[in-house]
């Protein structure tokens, strides 16, 4: 199986894979690039700074675009750096256009004006969301699925968790999830970590998902096991088991 990366696509703020997938799974990722336009001026920020975590999720749209083609699933990935807009905080968020990530200073989005962040969310914000929504509505999805990295040392503090399966106030997924795991991997597998609802990262599950009635589960995956081509593909073999037993599990207790 052959996988595009970033770099193979045009950038935009939403781009499609398989759109006319035939899965009941329903994939989203929405830090897939670490790409800003050229108007930005990189937002004042070095080439390091925008390889590392705080510009994007480090392999998970690789992960992402293998489980689109292994489960037959349309996929929605955001192609601008959620520096410029973080499209899973919505405008009113104050990470939607963080001045500060981690223990990095954002010279470029430091006293944004009110026309500054209303341009953003019509350029970057408003077209991912129309987008998912229409691609969503499109498919025969009953599942949402938004896939994520995080890194493995946080503020100076490593984390031991290396899946973190994240819900909001829907757990059903995310339970059959966490009841499966273990029949599919010995990584380390938690609920709601490294993060959880209280931090703000269900927005995208909240707007999609549970206003459409979807299953719905985010998954967190520490980026330096899905650091290489391969980690990639190797995860997303293992999760698309996973995810067909835990889906399955859901619609059988829904049909009881």
């Amino acid at each position: 199986m052959t996988t595009k990366t970033m770099t193979d696509v045009p950038i935009s703020s939403a781009i499609v894979s398989r759109s006319a997938g035939a899965s009941d799974i329903f994939l989203v990722c929405e830090h897939a690039s670490n790409h800003i336009p050229e108007s930005y001026n990189n937002l004042g920020l070095s080439a390091p700074d925008l390889r590392s975590h705080i510009a994007w999720d480090p392999g998970a749209y690789g992960v992402a675009l293998h489980l689109s083609e292994l489960l037959d699933a349309p996929l929605v990935a955001g192609g601008i750096s959620r520096l410029v807009y973080d499209c899973n905080r919505p405008p009113e968020a104050a990470g939607a256009m963080p001045a500060r990530s981690e223990t990095y200073d954002i010279p470029g989005n430091a006293n944004l004006s009110h026309a500054d962040k209303s341009a953003r969310i019509a350029d970057v914000y408003t077209p991912f969301k129309d987008t998912l929504a229409e691609t969503l509505a499109n498919s025969k999805a009953s599942v949402l699925i938004t896939v994520h990295s995080f890194t493995p040392v946080f503020q100076g503090q490593s984390r031991s968790v290396e899946i973190g399966v994240l819900h909001d106030q829907d757990s059903r997924l995310a339970d059959a999830i966490l009841a499966c795991a273990k029949a599919h991997t010995d990584l380390k597998v938690l609920r709601n970590k490294p993060y959880g609802p209280e931090d703000g990262v269900t927005h995208t599950l909240r707007e999609h998902g549970i206003k459409q009635g979807l299953h719905n589960v985010m998954l967190e995956i520490r980026s330096d096991l899905i650091a290489t081509l391969q980690e990639q593909a190797s995860m997303a073999q293992m999760l698309a088991a996973l995810l067909l037993d835990a889906v399955a599990a859901t619609q059988a207790e829904a049909s009881t």
